[in-house]
């Protein structure tokens, strides 16, 4: 059961670390806009959007996943 434990929680450290490198990238596309550096209406239409929602939302589903995970360890 340890080792099992051990593995589930070395799934949760690379999960973290892929959240948070997801995180810098999408904080650093934020400020970009918010800077007007790039233009961001190329993106407005509707597939994209239902795109970028349910990349948010996998995002989201893998930080509760990587929490719960590591709340049993």
């Amino acid at each position: 059961m340890t080792e099992r434990m051990r593995k589930l929680s070395r799934l949760a450290v690379a999960t973290g670390g892929f959240l948070i490198m997801m995180g810098m990238i999408l904080m650093s596309a934020v400020v970009l806009t918010l800077l007007n550096v790039i233009d961001i209406t190329a993106f407005m239409n509707e597939t994209y959007v239902l795109m970028f929602m349910l990349a948010l939302l996998s995002v989201g589903m893998l930080d509760v996943i990587a929490g719960i995970i590591l709340s049993r360890g």
